[in-house]
């Protein structure tokens, strides 16, 4: 905490505004509820009943279709109103700067939701099976600016409602982009750990890790479920709602009801969808249409019915909308746009191309975008 002191810079000024307003306010009056934290992880060894880490053969092999693809050139993820898995842009040590000189995406929100620090304390570095999510932290700050320009702006009044755990219905899920990757981000290594990387943070394991065929869950063509038929837990996590499931039939001959997941109609309605936006970019480096596309390939694999993608007005994702509603318009899968992206990265690491991702894909569309500007 004493960082915040050394040096003194508006945006130090403005930072601890928030939180001596955090402390003013829980004074007067004192929060009520609760607020969890969870480490979510992809077991890297595979198990029966949970999902494991999946590489690439996984994604090359996945017919769910992509979810829903909302382009906001304006407005924060943070005032999204749909109850949506908010993306918050971490560092390997949840909360990065918060308390030292950062005041970036991560470290603004946890200013603006000063509980958030909490998990500073007890949570060490994710690894890159790791994600963290963080549900119930109230919001006490407005703010404008970013970075140097960051101030408080007054008193904010949280109006979310409670869930049934008596948490505010605020979901944040931490995941940590690579830091500078250069070129080496086009290496399938790090496509595949990228992309490994947001699935972990948006899947829902209680939802769905009933099976481990993922990539044929559309077709349910294979269940893999080794159920041990002495085992009570086992039989206990087979014994789903089969208010909208699917029977299938085990390599054991059990047959067993599955939830109907995926991202078609009627399916993962339940599940909220996700709230993000350039994650990886910016001070961390990445391309900021590369990114975009892994965050959506996650999101649709993870069964979320919708993406709200925040760009902040960065000129190098004009054209996202227009690109991701064409990819919809042709109706292709995870699969497709997966092994789309990898045969871009494949040749802009080799020097074969030299231009965006969009560009490269829809050459039609940026040449007349283009044109318009002329």
């Amino acid at each position: 905490m004493m960082s915040l002191y050394e040096g003194y810079s508006q945006k130090q000024e403005n930072k601890l505004k928030c939180i001596v307003h955090y402390f003013k306010r829980i004074c007067s009056c004192m929060p009520v509820g609760f607020l969890s934290f969870e480490r979510k992880v992809l077991p890297q060894d595979r198990h029966p009943l949970f999902t494991s880490y999946p590489e690439a053969d996984f994604w090359s092999k996945s017919v769910l279709p992509l979810c829903t693809f909302e382009v906001h050139s304006v407005g924060f993820i943070e005032d999204q109103s749909t109850d949506a898995l908010e993306v918050d842009f971490a560092n390997k040590y949840i909360g990065g700067g918060a308390l030292h000189r950062g005041c970036l995406q991560e470290e603004i929100r946890f200013m603006i939701n000063p509980e958030l620090i909490a998990g500073m304390l007890f949570l060490p570095s994710m690894a890159d099976n790791e994600a963290i999510e963080v549900v119930g932290a109230e919001r006490f700050c407005d703010y404008k600016g970013y970075a140097s320009s960051f101030r408080f702006a007054g008193d904010h009044a949280d109006k979310r409602h409670f869930d049934s755990f008596g948490r505010r219905v605020t979901r944040i899920v931490a995941i940590d982009a690579l830091c500078s990757p250069g070129m080496k981000q086009y290496a399938l290594k790090y496509l595949l750990r990228e992309t490994i990387k947001a699935f972990c943070g948006f899947i829902d394991q209680s939802t769905y890790c009933q099976y481990k065929g993922l990539f044929q869950v559309k077709g349910l063509h294979e269940a893999h479920l080794y159920p041990d038929e002495n085992d009570q837990t086992s039989r206990n996590h087979l014994e789903l709602n089969e208010a909208s499931s699917t029977t299938v039939e085990t390599n054991q001959g059990a047959s067993v009801s599955l939830p109907a997941l995926g991202n078609s109609e009627g399916e993962g309605k339940d599940l909220p969808g996700i709230a993000t936006g350039n994650w990886g970019c910016g001070a961390f480096g990445g391309d900021p249409e590369l990114k975009a596309i892994i965050q959506w390939l996650a999101a649709s694999q993870a069964s979320r019915p919708f993406v709200l993608y925040y760009t902040f007005g960065i000129d190098a994702l004009q054209n996202l909308d227009q690109i991701t509603q064409w990819i919809l318009s042709h109706e292709w899968t995870v699969r497709d746009l997966w092994n789309m992206m990898v045969e871009y990265s494949s040749q802009r690491l080799n020097g074969r191309t030299n231009l965006g991702f969009f560009a490269w894909l829809l050459p039609s569309l940026t040449s007349h975008n283009l044109s318009n500007t002329n």
